[in-house]
């Protein structure tokens, strides 16, 4: 298993240039490290001093890079799918499209980087993967993909299946299914809970600081630590686990004062293009920072409470909503579908109260 974790911040603050620093401390660490870019423009590669394709290439003692191309990734990914069609259909309809003929549509990015996330994680050939994304909101959704996709499940799935249309039709569904597809879908490895599992799985991967998190990064200017905090904010909505934040082009971390309350600041001065033992030497131990960083959530069945760490937001930016077993928690463009635990269904919310960025929901 590896530990993943990526950069949040303003653009122009540095957060590329961090990321291959962090790679490359990872990798004289002695740790089997991948930097992963999701920007296909050349400039990666310029300050990375090495050409870079969408295969893991190497660029030094355990240190390999990879450059996602959502273009190639859809065309492999249709080519897969035409694989199964093949396979499985008995008219396949597929077959005469073609991955080169499709265009990239919105989410799409997100949904393949994912996926590629997933895929080098799952491949074990690497201790640490460094993720260099947009680091804004875009980056998040990435990350939080499972926790909604956990919550679109659960409803439209209810919805579903105590709709009167599911049940009439669900006694002919395998019938009808076995017969227009070439499979006996009773032993099929994808069982009906397969998807449950996959996004339980990722949630749980979400809320281990020990394989996920993310890092702050500002420079002292006051823009740049406002949209830090505020990304602070919405990682914690996702349950992303933000581990510390790294003042770049700056001799004293104490310049951030007390706006990241609560983590760890490092501070980077500025270097030399190319000099990157300097970034190297001034890089924290992220696995650890993580581990000690303040927790996005806490539920306490015995006191009946749910506690969210939501920095960078007043009271008044910030929304509860109760629905059934569910939560919902609405802030900075973020939304957060909290199950509760059983021990807290059906009980109504009695009070919130929000107070130093916590808030805490009492039932």
């Amino acid at each position: 298993m590896s530990f993943i974790f990526t950069f949040l911040g303003k653009g122009g603050s540095g957060r590329t240039t961090l990321a291959i620093a962090a790679a490359k401390q990872q990798a004289v660490a002695g740790r089997r490290t991948l930097l992963v870019a999701s920007n296909p423009a050349p400039d990666f590669e310029v300050l990375l001093g090495s050409p870079v394709t969408n295969a893991p290439t190497e660029i030094d003692s355990k240190l390999d890079a990879v450059r996602l191309d959502t273009t190639q990734l859809l065309e492999e990914s249709w080519d897969e799918i035409k694989k199964l069609e093949a396979e499985y259909v008995r008219t396949p309809f597929f077959k005469e499209i073609y991955g080169q003929e499709l265009a990239v549509l919105p989410a799409m990015d997100s949904a393949f980087s994912l996926n590629a996330l997933r895929d080098f994680d799952r491949g074990g050939s690497y201790d640490t993967i460094v993720y260099d994304g947009t680091g804004d909101l875009e980056t998040l959704r990435i990350f939080g993909i499972a926790e909604i996709g956990g919550w679109y499940l659960r409803r439209f799935r209810s919805v579903w299946e105590n709709s009167d249309i599911a049940r009439t039709l669900s006694p002919f569904f395998q019938p009808i299914s076995s017969a227009v597809l070439n499979v006996d879908f009773s032993k099929t490895s994808m069982s009906s809970n397969k998807l449950d599992e996959l996004l339980d799985e990722g949630q749980s991967m979400l809320g281990d600081p020990s394989r996920v998190a993310a890092y702050l990064v500002t420079t002292p200017s006051a823009a740049s630590q406002a949209l830090a905090t505020y990304r602070w904010g919405q990682a914690q909505i996702i349950g992303l686990t933000v581990g510390g934040v790294l003042v770049n082009q700056c001799d004293d971390a104490n310049a951030v004062g007390e706006a990241f309350s609560g983590l760890e600041a490092t501070a980077v001065p500025t270097f030399d293009e190319g000099n990157w033992q300097a970034a190297i030497d001034a890089l924290p131990d992220f696995a650890s920072l993580a581990k000690s960083a303040p927790r996005p959530i806490a539920i306490d069945a015995d006191a009946k409470t749910v506690t969210l760490f939501l920095p960078g937001f007043t009271k008044k930016q910030v929304k509860l909503i109760q629905s059934g077993p569910e939560v919902t928690i609405e802030a900075g463009g973020q939304r957060r579908n909290i199950l509760l635990p059983k021990p807290l269904q059906g009980r109504s919310v009695t009070g919130a109260k929000f107070n130093e960025a916590y808030l805490t929901v009492s039932f």
